[in-house]
């Protein structure tokens, strides 16, 4: 493959990006909307030296309406040197990429119901990400003994950052293929199931790869001077699932130390969730230059092996819970992400409960909870892309789907109870209450359809629940009014939404749950008795020393007195 490089390496947040390749999701291209993206076969060759790639991507799509052209997400930072439309070359004048989409006029209409194949060489130098994870692109760094270390990330601004892709959410492939060359000495795990290994001319070797249903974000390359410890662990469900994890060698002793989390972790979500999703192709881990991400089959890992009171790595187990959350289970739009998010955070204190009980449950939802800042609702009801979700100054909820999320499952959880809870979870990951190894691929779902899953399982309608936490920027607040003979309770909300929530009062030494179906509740408290509300904070409400505090730090943080 031919590379074009760089007469020298870029800068971080080099080379600039448009727009359109920084979008990620939101309303899908007429064009797009008429592919179904079957098959991606990426070969890949990476120089660590120039921090340069050479590609080339054969890409099969089904037409699911008559097509005269392909629309092709694809930073225009790699540009095309050639193109095959079902094995034949085309003119370099059938295809122009001015802003991040590569459009391709094709020589002949695809008719609706056939395949078209796609094959693009490209080349050039990929955007370098300023602070990865948080904004994305390659991360070229090196080790201490100054060996390259790279790394790809892509879930904010998408897939194009380095191969032509449908850079929204529902544009997953049903296969990938990966062939990724480095140079000697340094290693390529990725995504799926290792097919083979081949060496090159000058050492190099190419690693191929194959996985199946990815997440488009989550296909990444990572490459390094890596060992790798691997196991295999036999599931509750009478399976084999191998575990993968790619190090530093200089750095064994703490690689074994976190290799030794990976069993009891996949136990604590086979026993509450149901099945590791990708038994049959791996549970990779891969120690990265940057914190982390959910790249399937193959998280990054980059936590710096942190300890920790609750004697558990958080960043390792949040990316595991993804996944189940976010790869299992995909939000079809990003407006409803919260699923990815507030079910990962959640995870963390739901282990803690798991590992030690409730006393390590409580302190890590406290912690969640002095970071809800509840300046947009979760879900907003439109179509969205990734900035628009995951950035406060877009509008975005930001980092509400994270812990409002994990409290506002933790608040759902206590209200219909374990059995309906996790029943409703299961179907939503798995799309059947039953899962077991082999009758369940992933899948698609949206806040609608978990609403939709809680009412099924309790019998119950609780658009009132999701109203208020989901569609409300406030939360609901609880507001107590003494009286001679006992205490009154009543829910505020905006635009006085309904909200029978119940609440849990605790008169001396006596705990009495009190349902509000009107949203308003008494209870007879006797002279001089001392009263908790939601004495084992059960319930997500608005709280004036969150607030306080919040806006103390914030003060601070401004150079405040």
């Amino acid at each position: 493959m031919l590379v074009l490089i760089a007469a020298a390496p870029p800068r971080k947040g080099e080379p600039p990006i448009t727009t359109q390749t920084q979008k990620s999701g939101g309303v899908i291209d007429p064009d797009q909307a008429k592919l179904d993206f079957e098959s991606a076969d990426l070969a890949i060759e990476v120089f660590p030296d120039k921090e340069a790639i050479s590609a080339t991507a054969t890409l099969v799509f089904k037409a699911n309406a008559a097509l005269d052209r392909l629309v092709i997400d694809l930073d225009r930072n790699l540009p095309v040197s050639a193109i095959a439309i079902d094995g034949k070359p085309i003119l370099s004048k059938s295809w122009a990429n001015p802003q991040g989409q590569l459009v391709i006029t094709l020589p002949h209409d695809v008719a609706a119901g056939t395949h078209v194949t796609a094959r693009i060489s490209y080349a050039g130098t990929p955007h370098v990400a300023v602070r990865a994870p948080w904004d994305d692109g390659f991360v070229w760094a090196k080790t201490k003994n100054g060996q390259p270390w790279i790394a790809s990330t892509a879930e904010g601004y998408g897939c194009d950052l380095f191969w032509p892709c449908l850079d929204f959410p529902t544009g997953e492939p049903g296969q990938v293929t990966l062939h990724i060359t480095v140079p000697k000495g340094l290693s390529a795990p990725a995504n799926g199931v290792l097919l083979r290994t081949d060496t090159l001319a000058n050492g190099r070797t190419t690693w191929h790869w194959r996985i199946k249903h990815p997440n488009s974000y989550a296909i990444a390359l990572t490459i390094g001077p890596y060992a790798v410890l691997t196991d295999r662990y036999k599931s509750r469900f009478g399976n084999e699932i191998p575990l993968y994890y790619w190090y530093l060698p200089d750095e064994r002793q703490k690689a074994e130390a976190l290799f030794a989390e990976f069993a009891p972790t996949i136990d604590f979500f086979e026993s509450v969730i149901g099945p590791y999703p990708f038994a049959d192709e791996k549970l990779g881990v891969v120690e990265t230059p940057h914190l982390g991400m959910e790249h399937q089959t193959i998280n990054a890992y980059g936590n710096g092996y942190a300890k920790a009171i609750e004697g558990f790595d958080w960043l390792f187990q949040h990316e595991l819970s993804h996944e189940w959350f976010g790869n299992q289970l995909t939000a079809a739009n990003w407006d409803d992400y919260w699923l990815h998010e507030g079910f990962g955070s959640y995870m963390q204190p739901l282990f803690g409960q798991w590992r030690e009980g409730d006393a390590r449950y409580a302190a890590m939802l406290d912690l969640q909870r002095g970071k809800i800042e509840n300046r947009a609702p979760l879900v907003s009801g439109t179509i969205r892309t990734e900035e628009d979700v995951y950035e406060a100054a877009k509008g975005g909820p930001a980092g509400d789907i994270y812990y409002k999320g994990s409290w506002t499952l933790h608040t759902l959880r206590w209200l219909i109870g374990d059995a309906a809870f996790f029943e409703a979870t299961r179907r939503l990951v798995y799309g059947r209450p039953d899962p077991k190894p082999g009758n369940f691929t992933p899948r698609f779902g949206s806040t609608g359809e978990f609403e939709t899953l809680v009412a099924a399982v309790t019998g119950k309608d609780y658009h009132w629940f999701f109203d208020a936490y989901l569609r409300q920027a406030p939360l609901p607040e609880l507001i107590t009014t003494p009286r001679d003979d006992g205490l009154a309770l009543a829910w505020k909300l905006p635009a006085d939404l309904p909200f029978p929530m119940p609440i849990e009062v605790k008169v001396n030494d006596t705990v009495t749950r009190i349902e509000m179906p009107d949203g308003h509740g008494w209870i007879a408290v006797p002279k001089g008795a001392h009263v908790v509300i939601d004495p084992m904070a059960r319930v997500l409400r608005r709280s004036v020393a969150v607030e306080a505090m919040q806006a103390y730090h914030k003060e601070r943080a401004g150079g405040g007195s």
